[in-house]
């Protein structure tokens, strides 16, 4: 197809983007996808893509979200750090939860990861970070990549998202992404779990992000074991030895 744009994509090998539209191979979890985005756009929530399912070459059709996305290089603008950045995404986040709720996914839904849904979870984002989100002037436009959306606790997305934005990861990661307040980070930590509206302790916060990347860390390597390329990659650029050093620097909670 003429006029094909493609995107940074990460692991995955990336996207095209047609005109107002976004084209990807889709894969087994991608009709389970397709219906919590059309959930979302029935719910009024305008800040995702929305599902316009295939093309002529089989691929997935979505809607572009238009604005500033921070691409690959490094270090990120010094934005993405800010407070109001951190703020609209818990915002954001809150929002979602919320309009997600009441989604109870098909039951032959496939999700990547192989998650089950049940009663009490909610189909998380999974991967609401920096890299997945669009900025205009007026502020954060939407996240995008909904590909890992699986059932999962509300807990498990929010410790995810604290994660990428307060930033939890290890220093050397966040360092080279441009973050060196550490010491300020148990400070954005409770700025943005207040404007969530989680009113627990950030010490026992720490605990479920702890517990959330452990679980990341079995997943990535699972599937690369049973032979996903986008996990395999990860797994070759050390991805889950780096959130394994997170998990050992968070061991006595945020150190500055």
């Amino acid at each position: 197809m003429t006029g094909e744009q493609r995107l940074d994509g990460g692991f995955d090998g990336g996207a095209v983007r047609v005109g107002d539209t976004v084209r990807r191979v889709p894969g087994p979890w991608t009709p389970a996808v397709h219906a919590l985005l059309r959930h979302l756009e029935a719910a009024g929530f305008d800040r995702a893509p929305r599902a316009l399912g295939f093309d002529e070459q089989g691929r997935e059709v979505l809607s572009f979200l238009p604005g500033t996305v921070i691409g690959a290089a490094r270090p990120w603008p010094t934005w993405v750090h800010g407070d109001d950045a951190l703020r609209q995404v818990a915002g954001w986040l809150r929002d979602f939860h919320a309009t997600v709720a009441t989604f109870v996914p098909p039951p032959d839904a496939v999700w990547r990861g192989g998650a089950r849904w049940r009663p009490g979870l909610i189909v998380a984002h999974n991967d609401a970070a920096p890299y997945n989100a669009a900025w205009d002037e007026a502020g954060l436009v939407g996240f995008f990549d909904w590909d890992l959306a699986a059932p999962a606790t509300v807990e498990s997305d929010l410790a995810f998202t604290a994660f990428g934005w307060v930033p939890l990861h290890a220093r050397h990661v966040v360092a080279a992404e441009g973050f060196t307040a550490f010491a300020d980070r148990p400070r954005r930590l409770r700025l943005f779990l207040d404007t969530y509206g989680w009113p627990g302790p950030t010490g026992e916060f720490v605990e479920l992000v702890r517990d959330r990347l452990a679980a990341e860390v079995r997943g990535v390597r699972r599937a690369a074991a049973a032979g996903d390329a986008t996990y395999a990659r990860m797994v070759e650029h050390g991805v889950d030895a780096t959130l394994e050093t997170a998990i050992a620097e968070l061991r006595d909670g945020i150190p500055s």
